[in-house]
């Protein structure tokens, strides 16, 4: 099937956003395993960790999505894979904003009351916020597997001649349960945590700039977290979180949403800044994979170079030959 021109651009992003954020998520993945291994691993590198399990399960997720984006945003893989794949591609949503919220709460603690947070640093409370982020987030999305099998819309199609769309095109029946429950995400999943984000975060900065003993390296990583993090709910999520409000005075889903869950989507891209400016290990593990990365360039180049000055040089020979053989005869 052809596509259009929309369709195409979604396509091209998902797959950018695939060939970036998965390399990134892995990598961090590496050094928070690496860091939780250790003996008394602090409550923040078990949140990021879990941000980055959550960021995983969305980039493999989203092969599925570009599969069907090419089928015209028909679903050609059957209704359980269907219900499975949006259900964990909406929950790891959630689950990363009450993860950054976590986040950005112990940021805030850390600085606000340092005596307290070192005493509290256990890293039960870490496991402990990132199962209650995990239940919250995939509990309330559980209505995804709900509506998907309420009563559809049909309007007289033939499944086996036309695909059908995946948690599109609603039935009155299923509108009436999903709009309400949309609404109360946005409401709890979404502008909770941003709100308390937002305020850690402002208070974050606010005190890591008075204190003139900072350095300005952790000055400016501690606001290139905050912005990173307002970064991610107001562009990644926040047109997605207004579509459900948008569509519950509306009484309709959305036709705009594919572009908001576009958006959502490029949180998994955007989390290994976080990642970047909230932990020294994921530094250390960037710096090594850049200097890896630079000595492979070198010796690319080196062998490039050798390749090409070669022929160049038996050339060289040949004709030296040749000189010397003609002015002999």
């Amino acid at each position: 099937m052809a596509l259009n021109f929309q369709e195409i651009a979604l396509l091209s992003a998902y797959i950018i956003y695939f060939l970036a954020g998965l390399p990134a998520n892995l990598l961090a993945l590496r050094a928070f395993t690496g860091r939780v291994r250790q003996p008394h691993p602090a409550p923040i590198h078990i949140l990021l960790l879990s941000l980055t399990l959550g960021d995983l399960l969305l980039l493999l997720l989203l092969p599925f999505k570009m599969i069907e984006i090419v089928n015209n945003f028909r679903w050609p893989l059957g209704d359980t894979l269907c219900a499975l794949t949006a259900y964990g591609f909406y929950s790891s949503i959630y689950y990363s904003t009450w993860l950054l919220m976590g986040i950005s709460i112990e940021r805030y603690r850390s600085v606000a009351f340092p005596v307290q947070y070192k005493q509290s640093r256990r890293p039960i409370y870490g496991v402990i916020a990132s199962l209650v982020s995990c239940l919250l987030s995939f509990g309330h999305c559980s209505i995804v597997i709900i509506v998907h099998y309420l009563p559809a819309q049909k309007e007289g199609v033939d499944d086996s001649i036309v695909l059908p769309a995946c948690y599109e095109d609603f039935s009155e029946e299923q509108l009436k349960v999903l709009l309400p429950v949309r609404l109360e995400l946005c409401l709890f999943l979404f502008f909770v945590p941003m709100v308390v984000t937002i305020f850690c975060y402002w208070r974050f900065v606010w005190i890591m700039l008075s204190r003139p003993q900072v350095g300005t390296r952790k000055r400016w990583r501690a606001v290139g977290l905050a912005a990173v993090t307002l970064f991610n709910f107001l562009v990644c999520f926040g047109p997605y979180n207004v579509s459900h409000v948008v569509g519950f005075f509306q009484k309709t889903s959305e036709r705009w949403r594919v572009c908001a869950v576009l958006l959502s989507a490029l949180n998994a891209c955007v989390d290994p800044l976080i990642f970047y400016f909230s932990s020294s290990a994921m530094r250390k593990a960037f710096d090594q994979r850049l200097r890896g990365l630079q000595s492979w360039g070198v010796l690319l180049s080196g062998y490039c170079r050798r390749r090409t000055g070669e022929p160049a040089a038996e050339r060289d020979g040949s004709l030296g030959m040749a000189n010397v053989n003609f002015t002999g005869d």
